[in-house]
């Protein structure tokens, strides 16, 4: 049953992402992602949501805070400020990715050799792929790269029509234990989304929020909703049987707080910080606190088939990918500049480097696999995970670290 209940959802995948994969507005074909216009992640996943302003104040500040305490501290910036991990970075800003000899030599008896890569285009936090495509880091990689634009990284992944996406791990995990055919291979990022109240509400802390609904954006079972629950249980509370999660969009959530029909929503930080900045919002609870910062938000995924039979043409392509994740780390003003420029951050410049510093783009295997063993342990005992329970199986698919 397994076996044909992945055929059906593969066979859904291709039929959804056919009509637009690989294909520019205007019906022309994809180009390299500097001719190309990126479209935003409807899964919620990238940064530009409605509700970016360009006119937002930023302050600067130095010590991290958690969220509550920033919030009403007034130092609403100090979450922001990345706490000190000794081996959270991978450092590939001046790898020379040339392939060697030996890695072209290998190269050329894999399957894919001379073949085009197709990467997720998307933007904000998933942009990795296309600015190490827009860098020319495929390119030095060996590789030859192009860009797809579609709406899913789990469809285009599991269907093999997409190479490598940035997306986060708590939407990819749970399709991995069903039978889609894709996997991770290295770490994007830390942070990103935020669990908000209104600024007036009575609820100060998660556990105010129990007996109450709670918005998860993009839908159950998605990114939002595992997110928000992994975020309650870090605090003891459960997703199903303390609170309510349900789905109200980011450019409703206001509204929906305001008419007492939620009390929380999880909103990207983008969205969500300058009302915070107005005095609209509070945030209680966020992947950017101490005890989150030790894990993935976004991992760099490939399809899983391609991985196994391309394992060096997989290496480079995770290099390129990091190779940029490492730029913007160790360049972000530079590369916030850049990002404004294409489209692929949107609202205020120094938010955004403070944002994009707050991340800290490309993380080191060790540091991406002990969240990825922490997650499917939570997975499995939290019930997010159903069709299977041996957390050695689950990490078995779920990670291939090619470097």
């Amino acid at each position: 049953m397994k076996k044909i209940f992945a055929l059906i959802l593969t066979l859904a995948m291709v039929l959804s992402l056919v009509a637009c994969a690989g294909v520019q507005d205007g019906g022309e074909d994809a180009g390299s992602s500097s001719e190309s216009t990126v479209i935003g992640d409807s899964n919620n996943d990238g940064q530009i949501e409605v509700g970016t302003v360009d006119d937002v104040e930023v302050n600067t500040a130095t010590e991290h805070m958690d969220s509550w305490e920033a919030c009403t501290s007034g130092n609403w910036e100090a979450m922001f400020v990345p706490t000190e991990i000794a081996d959270r970075a991978i450092d590939l800003a001046d790898a020379d990715l040339t392939p060697t000899a030996e890695e072209k030599a290998a190269m050329e008896k894999e399957p894919a050799y001379g073949q085009k890569i197709m990467y997720l285009m998307s933007d904000g936090c998933t942009s990795g792929p296309t600015i190490a495509d827009d860098l020319g880091y495929f390119t030095e990689a060996g590789i030859t790269a192009e860009g797809v634009k579609g709406t899913s990284d789990v469809e285009g992944l599991g269907t093999g029509q997409v190479t490598v996406a940035v997306g986060h791990l708590a939407k990819m995990l749970v399709p991995i234990t069903n039978g889609v055919d894709l996997t991770f291979v290295g770490g994007g990022h830390i942070g990103c989304k935020s669990l908000y109240v209104l600024a007036d509400s009575e609820y100060n802390t998660t556990a105010d929020l129990k007996g109450t609904k709670i918005s998860v954006p993009n839908g159950i079972g998605k990114s939002d909703y595992n997110i928000t629950a992994l975020l309650l249980d870090a605090d003891g509370i459960h997703y199903k049987n303390d609170v309510e999660l349900v789905q109200v969009s980011s450019d409703a959530c206001i509204t929906a707080m305001e008419n007492g029909e939620i009390s929380a929503c999880l909103l990207s930080d983008s969205f969500a910080y300058a009302m915070v900045k107005e005095g609209k919002l509070r945030c209680v609870r966020s992947l950017l606190d101490a005890d989150f910062q030790s894990e993935v938000c976004c991992v760099v995924a490939m399809n899983g088939t391609y991985v196994k039979e391309n394992p060096v043409h997989a290496k480079k392509i995770l290099q390129a990918v990091q190779k940029a994740h490492s730029w913007v780390r160790e360049n972000t003003e530079d590369a916030t500049t850049i990002l404004i420029e294409k489209g692929w951050n949107g609202g205020n410049y120094d938010m955004n480097v403070m944002l994009n510093n707050s991340m800290q783009f490309g993380l080191s295997q060790a540091f991406t696999e002990r969240t990825v063993k922490a997650y499917i342990d939570d997975y499995i005992r939290m019930g997010l995970i159903e069709s299977m329970d041996d957390p050695a199986e689950v990490l078995e698919l779920a990670w291939n670290p090619v470097l």
